[in-house]
Formats: structure tokens, sequence, C-alpha cells
């Protein structure tokens, strides 16, 4: 049984366990209202792409471009973004979990990863997948765009690096849904001819038949705006990550700290009835004295 003074020792550590996890909190709230923001400033523009980039599809007939043709079903390349630090509850666990079954079910298939945060880059690292790129730090600090369009590059450059033959790229992501919620999000990225049955989930309403007016010919867009289509989705999913694993992270250090003051409260009350028994044991002792004299 434990003495008095381990005891109280072992309060002193879960109370500064507990200031740690209330700061950690603190910290989070602070950095997910800016990202939260960040993600719903973003999301009209991303839809409006795709929202777009469905109606030009549509009457570009017979234009054929390296990121809209298909290609065979083979050779497989995630993108997976994941946390580059732990102590967000199951934040990690349920997007590398979602890979994993992926992974299973494309048994047969040859797959690549492009790894971004170290939490998934370690994980499947262990597992010896082949990895053409990886990112490490890109979702620690503020996001950018330019950070987007290097992934981005990393994407569009095994694509069309004939030695690899990839057919398809994933991108795999947690959606900021709120401080509780983060949905695991699987797209298929490229080709992106199949992006209008990836997206009709995320995007309220259809409105390919409406015509825009073009300045240029179909085609002459699909050049400059495929490639910006790549770098805005890599864009939104580093966002939403951010946006989840901060709330995530605020979750996990608020029932971590609420976990800490019933432990604290459970071993004071203990650290009363051992203290009380010893002092019960000191005046038996001395009763005990006296009687025998």
């Amino acid at each position: 049984m434990a003495n008095l003074k381990d005891i109280r020792r072992r309060v002193r550590s879960v109370k500064n366990m507990q200031q740690i996890t209330k700061a950690m909190k603190m910290v989070s709230a602070a950095r997910l209202r800016r990202a939260q923001d960040r993600v719903i400033a973003a999301r009209p523009y991303s839809k409006l792409m795709t929202r777009v980039l469905r109606s030009l599809a549509k009457r570009a007939e017979g234009y054929s471009h390296p990121l809209l043709d298909p290609r065979g079903d083979e050779n497989y390349l995630y993108v997976l973004v994941t946390a580059d630090k732990g102590l967000c509850g199951a934040f990690n666990g349920n997007i590398i979990k979602a890979t994993s079954a992926l992974v299973r079910e494309h048994g047969e298939k040859s797959v690549r990863m492009i790894p971004v945060g170290r939490r998934g880059r370690d994980f499947f690292r262990r597992r010896h997948f082949d990895m053409p790129a990886e990112y490490i730090g890109v979702t620690a600090k503020q996001v950018t765009f330019t950070s987007a369009q290097e992934i981005a590059d990393s994407i569009l450059e095994a694509w069309n690096d004939e030695s690899l033959a990839i057919d398809k790229v994933y991108l795999l992501f947690n959606e900021f849904r709120s401080v509780l919620s983060q949905k695991v999000i699987v797209d298929q990225l490229l080709p992106i001819g199949a992006f209008d049955e990836a997206h009709d989930e995320s995007i309220s309403g259809d409105d390919t038949g409406v015509d825009y007016i073009y300045e240029q010919e179909p085609d002459q867009i699909f050049q400059r705006l495929l490639p910006k289509f790549v770098e805005t989705q890599i864009f939104h999913a580093l966002l939403e990550s951010v946006a989840g694993e901060h709330g995530a992270r605020m979750t996990a250090m608020d029932s971590a700290s609420k976990n800490a003051s019933d432990l604290i409260s459970r071993l004071t009350l203990h650290a009363n009835r051992v203290r009380q028994a010893s002092i019960t044991n000191e005046i038996i002792e001395v009763v005990s004295g006296a009687q025998s004299h």
C-alpha cells in the first residue's frame, strides 16, 4: 500500500499534468478559431471551381488532357493528410484506419503514397510503402497556398512520370464538421474526369445545365484551370485537416483535464483515509503503551 508521501507526490504530478492539458486546450482553442475562419472562407471557392469545371467538361467534347483522360486500374497513388503531432484523440487513428482499409480493398493493386504529416508518414513507412515524396511540418504552421502548390507539383510530377505509370490518385483527409466531429474524406483526385461523381455529395445543387460565357475556348481554359484545380483541392484539404486537428486536440485536452480533476479527487480522498488510518494507529499505540504501565 502506498504511503502518504507517495500519494501526495502523485497528486502534485497529476496537477502539473492538468496545467499542461489546460494550456494545450487554450492554445488549440485560439488556433481553431483562425483555422475555422480560413476553412469557411475557402469552401465556396473550392466548390464553385468544381461546379464550373463540371459545366465546362460537359461542353468540351472531344478535348483531351493528361489530367482528364482515364487510364488503367493497376497503379494507385494515395495523398494522405495527417497531423505532425499527437494528443488529438482519434484524429490520426481514424484517417490511418481508413487508409489501411482502402489499401486492403485495393490489395491486388500497386500502391504508392505521398504522406503530408509525420503521423501518417511514420505509420506507413514502418510498413515499407513506396513514397515518391513526403511533406513534414506543413500543417504544424499556418498553411499557405505555396505549400499546396509544392504538394500538387509532386503529385503532377508522379502522374506524368511514365516509369511510375500512376492510374489513379486518391486524396485522404479529415474534413472539419465541428469541434467534436471530423469526417474522413476519400476523394479521387486524378483523373479529374471522375470528380463530378466524387463531389456530388459535397456540392449543394447541380448547375451543370447553366451555360457560362467564356472569354477563351473551353480547351484553352482547361490548360490553365486543371492544374489550378488540383492545387485548390490540396489547399482545401490542408485547411480542413488543420481545423479538424485543433478541434480534436481541444476536445481531447478538455477530456484529459476533467479526468485529471477526477483522479486528483480520488487521490486526495485516498490520502485522507491513509492519513486518518495513520493517526488512528498512533493513538492506539499511545493508549496501549499507557495501559501497559
